[in-house]
């Protein structure tokens, strides 16, 4: 049954936000509470209109049954997901990262005779600022020059995302934390956009992931460090054990994980150890 709405937009009912959220989970164990449903119609009525379908009804069918629906998931995942991000988000973090994680990963490999690789894994991407603020900031470390090769994998779940962080260019309201030395060196600037330089830019790889897809978590080891930071919000307590511990997978033994300021592994799992650098709370794989 359509039901029409303000200015005859599609209505969501309570049967179809059930489910659309079941659907949702499915595919990417991102759980939406009954308080969001306002919030979802609003979101993926754009996605009706764009599509031509009359009713959310319709469009949980086209989801489920279409020739073409993993183009229409990954549209619907791009709609649900908040992609807020800058450069040198969450000053703090990075540097723990970079004076404490780091340096002491480095002296772990040498100790162990351990190729100088330092590999990071970006999780959740979004744009990219993330993967190429780590990049920079060991550039600017210096560990090229020490002979370290840097490896950064940088995943999201989103098509869209992915395609504008390989882009590389930004708005300036994306660097309004960057140091204006990086910008200087990092950065090419014309007409008010930034791109990102190609020694940077090359340093980092972008593939799209699920990170509740077990199979696809498998083709990534040998990790260092792994930022998977303002993610776990979205997942209820079963995702969540699911993600963090294909995380843990994905992490050399001693390797580091950076979880939200908000977040926690409290009543998730006690596989990792809380450790502090520069008064900051790091997860490491024991």
């Amino acid at each position: 049954m359509l039901t029409i709405g303000i200015n005859s937009r599609p209505k969501l009912s309570v049967q179809a936000f059930q489910q659309l959220r079941d659907f949702i989970y499915s595919v990417c164990g991102i759980y939406i509470p009954d308080s969001k449903m306002y919030l979802i119609e609003t979101r993926l009525q754009r996605r009706l209109e764009e599509s031509g379908i009359k009713t959310f009804e319709d469009y949980y069918y086209y989801l489920m049954y279409d020739k073409n629906r993993e183009k229409v998931i990954s549209s619907l995942i791009n709609s649900i997901v908040t992609n807020e991000t800058s450069f040198f988000r969450d000053p703090g973090q990075l540097d723990a990262f970079i004076k404490g994680v780091v340096p002491a990963a480095m002296n772990e490999k040498e100790k162990n005779g351990s190729p100088k690789t330092l590999r990071l894994w970006s999780a959740a991407s979004s744009t990219g600022e993330e993967p190429y603020t780590l990049a920079m900031m060991l550039v600017e470390s210096g560990l090229l020059y020490k002979g370290w090769r840097i490896e950064v994998l940088a995943s999201d779940i989103c098509d869209t995302v992915l395609k504008s962080a390989e882009a590389a260019t930004y708005e300036k309201y994306s660097l309004r934390n960057t140091p204006e030395a990086y910008l200087r060196k990092y950065f090419t600037n014309s007409s008010e956009r930034y791109r990102v330089n190609s020694s940077v830019k090359e340093m980092v790889t972008f593939r799209k992931i699920n990170l509740v897809d077990t199979e696809a978590i498998k083709t990534i080891r040998g990790i260092d460090v792994i930022f998977c930071r303002n993610v776990l919000i979205y997942f209820d307590d079963n995702s969540k054990k699911k993600v963090v511990g294909h995380l843990y997978d994905s992490l050399n033994k001693g390797g580091y994980l950076f979880i939200g300021f908000s977040e926690t592994l409290f009543n998730i799992t006690r596989v990792f150890r809380p450790a502090s650098f520069e008064r900051t709370v790091v997860y490491q794989k024991a």
